[in-house]
């Protein structure tokens, strides 16, 4: 039997990727009602434009920084400029408006760097901490923290706060919130700016992880999905537990004999499970 353990941490890490992504995705959908389509094409552009300062001897700090600055101000400019015009439309023409803009930012990408496959190399890789045989860089063990200290973030944001408030009522009734006298655009930019700020960190740490490459990075949004619709797209917990799960079963399934080509279709199929439990719960309900 072969050694799972390293594929488990690899794959935890991967599934934290998902899990920051997941809930980047709720809490734009808790707020305004958008299943963003754009979040994993928001974050290849983070990690281009980190790459491109790296290339070009930036302080690691800045250069993600950049990256990330990037990935929000785009989401903040649809969110801002073209989500308002389509605010009274149904919810799924909504959400498609995020598709455009996942197709516009992919041919950019593709267009302006290239379609060669590249790895968004860090300073902190060189180092690694050594756990029962199996290597932990750096980068791994930063991105880990990073990804727990935002989901925890945004868990007390909504569960402690004002604005917190606001988006939950928002998710419940938008237009009695809007009577009651909530600023809607004020709280829907917070969310677009929440979410830029995710998919620009999922997106670097994923062209570190797997490799820069504008598909594979916009394709980020479908394990994401995968993990939102397991927490229902409200539960930040079971999307956080589904994203994880995820990336390990991912990871795993390379040493499942006949199973490892098709690894990929994991999330789709962890996603349609959900779907049918919950349709056997409803009817017993």
């Amino acid at each position: 039997m072969p050694d799972l353990l390293p594929f488990l941490i690899s794959g935890l890490g991967v599934g934290a990727v998902y899990a920051l992504s997941g809930v980047g995705i709720v809490v734009l959908y808790r707020s305004s009602g958008v299943l963003n389509f754009a979040f994993g094409a928001l974050g290849a552009v983070s990690a281009y434009v980190a790459w491109s300062a790296l290339e070009r001897e930036w302080p690691l700090a800045l250069a993600t920084a950049a990256g990330v600055l990037c990935a929000v101000v785009l989401s903040l400019a649809y969110g801002r400029l073209l989500a308002p015009k389509l605010a009274d439309r149904d919810p799924t023409v909504r959400s498609i408006g995020t598709l455009g803009l996942a197709l516009v930012l992919l041919g950019f990408t593709e267009w302006f760097w290239g379609e060669q496959p590249r790895r968004l190399v860090f300073p902190t890789d060189s180092e690694a901490i050594e756990f029962t045989d199996v290597f932990l860089t750096y980068t791994r063990v930063l991105g880990l923290a990073t990804a727990v200290v935002m989901m925890a973030g945004v868990g007390l944001l909504l569960a402690r706060t004002r604005i917190g408030l606001a988006m939950r009522a928002l998710s419940d009734q938008r237009g009695l919130s809007a009577i009651l006298g909530i600023r809607v655009l004020q709280v829907d930019t917070i969310a677009w700016v929440l979410s830029g700020a995710f998919a620009g960190v999922c997106g670097l740490l994923l062209g570190n992880i797997v490799r820069l490459q504008a598909t594979v990075l916009t394709f980020l949004v479908i394990p994401a999905f995968a993990a939102a619709i397991v927490g229902r797209l409200s539960s930040l917990p079971a999307t956080v537990a589904a994203g994880l799960v995820i990336g390990i079963l991912e990871s795993v399934a390379v040493v499942v004999p006949g199973f490892s080509p098709f690894r990929t279709a994991t999330p789709f199929l962890i996603a349609l499970l959900a779907i049918l439990l919950w349709r056997d719960v409803a009817r017993k309900a």
